[in-house]
C-alpha cells in the first residue's frame, strides 16, 4: 500500500495523472467512474456498472492521483482526514477515502456532471416516464403544488429535479439550496446556494441557507435533498408564500418518504406531538413523485401520488399514475382532489385526463 505523502510536497495537477481514467473522463456514455484500488476501475453506463481495463501504474501513481485530485480542490487527505467530499471545476463530484477508513487501499468515486441539459423527449425515449405523466408534472408546476421526488440512490431524483424546473415560469424568482450544485435551471432570476462545510472556523448547512432564503424575496425555492432537521424549515417555507417548491429526498416508497419527513422533522422540532407534524406535512406536500432504478440499470418513475390532508395514525396517499412491470406506465383513474377543489382556475387538467384509456401525445 503506498503511503500518503507528507505535507509540503509538490503539487501536482490531477490531469496529469489521469491518463488510465482520462478516456473514461471524455466518454459522454460514462456517468460514473469507481476506482477501489490502483488496478480495479469500475465505470457507470446506463445505470449498469462494469469493469474495465484501465489501471494505474502502481499504488504510487494512484496515490498521486488521489493528493492531486484533493489539492485540487483544496482540501487535505491523511490519516486524520481520511475522507472528502466535493465539486471539482467542471461540476463533477468526487468522494475520496483513504487509510486507515478504507482498508485496503484508497477509493475514489467521480459522478461525472454533464453541462448539457436533458430534454425530455430523451427521458421519455429511454422509458423514464410517459407523454400523461410528464404533461401533469407540467401542470403541477404551473399549478405551484409543492413536490417532494423521492427514490434511492442513483435512481434519478436530480434529473427529474431539473426536469420540472424547466416548468418553471420565466418571470419567478427562483432559490436554489444545494449540498453540491448539481441543479441546472433555466430561469434566468435565481439564485444558487452551496453548502459549506468549513469556512474558516464557521459552517453553513442547508438548514442555515434554508432560513436566510426566505429574506431573499424567492418566489420558489428548491432543495437538492432534505435530510435533517432542516426539514421543518421547508415546510414553513412552502406554508408561507412559497407555493410551488421542490426538494428530493432518500426513500422506498411514496409512504416511506412521509415517513421519513416526519422524523427528520420532530428531531428539529421534539417538543411538538406527532400528530401536529403529521397534518402540517399532509396539509403542505401536495405531490410526491417516486423514482427508482431498475436492475437492468433503466431510471424511471414508478408511481406519482397526490397526499391527501386528513390524518390519523398514518398518511393517506392516492396513487395518480404507476409503473406496472411488462405493462408499462398507467393512469389509476383516481382524480386527484387539487383537479376538482376549484382552487386552481388557469389548471388544464379535465376529470377525463385521468381515464387510463385517455391518451396524449406531445409535440417536441
Amino acid at each position: 500500500m503506498a503511503n500518503l505523502p507528507q505535507k509540503g510536497a509538490a503539487p501536482l495537477d490531477w490531469k496529469n495523472e489521469a491518463g488510465p481514467i482520462r478516456k473514461f473522463l471524455n466518454d459522454i456514455s460514462v456517468t460514473e467512474i469507481m476506482i477501489n484500488r490502483y488496478d480495479r476501475v469500475f465505470v457507470e453506463r446506463k445505470g449498469v456498472i462494469e469493469e474495465t481495463e484501465g489501471k494505474f501504474d502502481n499504488p504510487e501513481h494512484f496515490m498521486r492521483f488521489v493528493m492531486a485530485l484533493a489539492v485540487s480542490v483544496g482540501r487535505e487527505l491523511n490519516r486524520r482526514n481520511p475522507f472528502l467530499d466535493a465539486k471539482l471545476a467542471d461540476g463533477s463530484r468526487i468522494n475520496i477515502v483513504v487509510p486507515p477508513i478504507s482498508i485496503e487501499a484508497p477509493a475514489v468515486t467521480i459522478r461525472k456532471f454533464s453541462p448539457v441539459m436533458i430534454h425530455y423527449n430523451n427521458l421519455i425515449h429511454h422509458g423514464a416516464f410517459d407523454e400523461k405523466m410528464l404533461y401533469f408534472l407540467n401542470q403541477a408546476v404551473l399549478t405551484r403544488l409543492n413536490i417532494v421526488v423521492s427514490g434511492g440512490t442513483g435512481s434519478g431524483k436530480t434529473t427529474l429535479l431539473n426536469l420540472l424546473s424547466q416548468f418553471i415560469p420565466a418571470r419567478e424568482r427562483i432559490v436554489t439550496i444545494e449540498d453540491t450544485c448539481e441543479l441546472q435551471l433555466s430561469v434566468k432570476n435565481q439564485v444558487k446556494m452551496e453548502c459549506r462545510s468549513s469556512v474558516g472556523e464557521v459552517q453553513f448547512d442547508i438548514k442555515d441557507l434554508l432560513k436566510n432564503s426566505l429574506r431573499m424575496r424567492p418566489d420558489r425555492i428548491i432543495i437538492g435533498e432534505v435530510r435533517g432537521g432542516e426539514a421543518l424549515d421547508m415546510l414553513v417555507a412552502m406554508n408561507t408564500g412559497h407555493d410551488g417548491s421542490m426538494s428530493t429526498l432518500h426513500a422506498n416508497s411514496a409512504h416511506d418518504a412521509l415517513r421519513r419527513i416526519e422524523a427528520m422533522v420532530l428531531r428539529g422540532a421534539n417538543d411538538v406531538p406527532v400528530s401536529s407534524v403529521r397534518q402540517d406535512i399532509a396539509s403542505t406536500i401536495n405531490i410526491i413523485v417516486q423514482a427508482a432504478r431498475a436492475h437492468d440499470g433503466t431510471r424511471r418513475i414508478v408511481e406519482i401520488v397526490e397526499v391527501l390532508e386528513n390524518v390519523g395514525e398514518s398518511y393517506r396517499t392516492e396513487r395518480i399514475f404507476e409503473f406496472v412491470p411488462d405493462k408499462g406506465f398507467r393512469s389509476t383513474g383516481y382524480i386527484p382532489k387539487f383537479v376538482t377543489s376549484g382552487k386552481h382556475p388557469k389548471l388544464k387538467l379535465s376529470p377525463d385526463f385521468f381515464n387510463p384509456e385517455h391518451k396524449i401525445k406531445l409535440t417536441a
